[in-house]
């Protein structure tokens, strides 16, 4: 029976797989820089008076699966509007969403106007969780998107103490739906120092091989050999593979290792493929259903970043304001440099979000776009995979 969260309820306590992470990760301090959330050995508590939108409690999960939102644009309501409206028809269980939470540059404390304006109020009415994830845009140090302040994020972890909806208890963390014999899983992971265009070169905890991104590792490791869910789905900002402007793994925007996100590859191939079902992320402003590949030992990648943005025709790389353009069936020609991954559908000049339904027997994909000039939402893929 499809779980409608009308009411909100406290917040689950955290469950013994979440308190295992990095313990070498949290026994210090960093310079000018709160520890505050940094794995799920220290989730950030609900503040008093705050109560959270109830997790998913049947055994039929429907997911809203969006990323790449934060602007604050009428690109962003428009989509928001359309998901409303999907919303009153077929019930959300929850959200996703993929990175890149407060463009353009994240949030500068955890009380920002920016929630407010970029997340609350285009998303009213959307009343159940958002398991939300990092991405570049949201830990900004010089110039938006580069990552280089890689503290920022804490700002967003510290804000889950304050929304019904904002579900981010740590940078790092999984959920579980239903909590007890759960269809799914989602390991939300927080890749941004694996794809830094700041490497941390003066923050070793940061380091592609340091402290935190050491503990994540452990962490997952553990958490996904002792997941019990029938769907594991792996949720972050840097896609594996795509088809877009970005490109895969190993080659982001054509860049030198390791800027080229070698080291998020890596961290995908020794500690994700082989294990999970699904790979949800953003960061490339398009819609892509990519083809399970021996590379990916039978996950199938997702790509859901336009939410807010696309990266225009034939991935020319202009944030545009989306139009009505067609997207593409099974035709796997996607728009970056390299090699081009197989599709059962892209677009990348189409708004837009995905509809993720879940049960112990069944995966369904649906993808929705949207024209930002009308406001129309038109279902152009519907698949159980």
């Amino acid at each position: 029976m499809q779980q409608t969260n009308d009411s909100p309820v406290q917040a689950p306590a955290i469950g013994r797989r979440e308190l295992l992470a990095g313990a070498a990760g949290i026994a210090g301090s960093l310079a000018g820089a709160s520890l505050l959330g940094l794995n799920p050995a220290h989730a950030v508590p609900v503040a008093a008076g705050v109560t959270k939108f109830g997790l998913p409690a049947g055994d039929h999960v429907r997911i809203l699966v969006t990323g790449d939102a934060g602007t604050g644009t009428r690109t962003q309501w428009a989509v928001a509007d359309t998901a409303r409206e999907y919303h009153a028809r077929e019930p959300f269980s929850m959200a996703v969403g993929l990175g890149d939470n407060i463009y353009d540059s994240g949030p500068d404390d955890d009380h920002d106007a920016q929630f407010a304006t970029k997340f609350e109020t285009p998303n009213a009415g959307l009343d159940f969780p958002w398991a939300m994830a990092l991405g570049n845009h949201d830990t900004s140090a010089i110039f938006p998107g580069d990552g280089g302040w890689l503290e920022r994020g804490n700002f967003e972890v510290a804000y889950h103490a304050k929304s019904p909806r904002w579900w981010m208890p740590s940078r790092y963390y999984s959920l579980r739906a239903p909590q007890t014999d759960p269809v799914v899983e989602l390991f939300v992971l927080d890749l941004t120092p694996l794809a830094a265009l700041i490497p941390p070169l003066l923050s070793p905890y940061w380091n592609i091989d340091g402290e935190y991104m050491n503990a994540q590792r452990e962490w997952l490791d553990r958490a996904l050999a002792e997941s019990t869910a029938e769907w594991k789905v792996v949720c972050t900002h840097f896609p594996y593979l795509s088809n877009g402007s970005h490109g895969n793994a190993g080659s982001y925007d054509g860049l030198p290792a390791p800027l080229n996100g070698a080291p998020a590859k890596r961290f995908y191939e020794d500690h994700v493929l082989g294990k999970v079902n699904l790979l949800l992320a953003g960061h490339d402003h398009s819609l892509q259903v990519l083809e399970p590949t021996i590379a990916t030992k039978g996950a199938r990648q997702i790509v859901s970043g336009a939410a807010a943005k696309t990266s225009g025709a034939k991935g020319s790389g202009s944030a545009g304001l989306g139009s009505s353009g067609s997207g593409s069936l099974g035709g796997g020609s996607g728009s970056s440099g390299g090699s081009k991954t197989k599709a059962l559908y892209e677009s990348h000049d189409r708004l837009g979000f995905m509809v993720l339904d879940l049960t112990p027997a069944m995966a369904n994909l649906r993808v929705v776009t949207v024209d930002p000039a009308t406001g129309t939402g038109t279902e152009v893929f519907d698949r159980r995979l």
